[in-house]
């Protein structure tokens, strides 16, 4: 080599693996998933259904708490998103400040992409 060769800088194709990347941003509109499976899960009920805004990925990727208590898990990880509501879209009759709201960390099976 005659040391004039550049960096090549990040590799292009590269795929990563599933949960290592986080797949929603701040900023995008997510809505709860309404599954309702048996035994113990860390979704409150009456946030299922429910859209909210993404205020930031939760890094690093965390093991599945809810497959992790039954066994499930192997060790796979994805996000937990840190995800506003305002309280007039979890309670419809709320007579309080449309400034007033809630911020949970939801994980990401329990989130999609919801319409703008």
């Amino acid at each position: 080599m005659d040391g004039t060769s550049k960096s090549a800088g990040p590799l292009s194709g590269v795929v990563f693996a599933l949960g290592e990347k986080a797949i929603f941003k701040a900023g995008d509109r997510v809505r709860v998933s309404t599954r309702s499976p048996i035994g113990h899960y860390r979704v409150p009920t009456y946030l299922r259904g429910k859209i909210g805004s993404v205020e930031k990925a939760i890094e690093p990727a965390g093991i599945d708490n809810e497959e992790e208590g039954y066994g499930r898990n192997a060790g796979s990880k994805r996000h937990y998103y840190r995800v506003a509501f305002r309280m007039s879209e979890i309670w419809p009759d709320y007579a309080g400040s449309e400034r007033d709201g809630l911020h949970i960390e939801v994980f990401e099976t329990w989130l999609e992409r919801a319409e703008r």
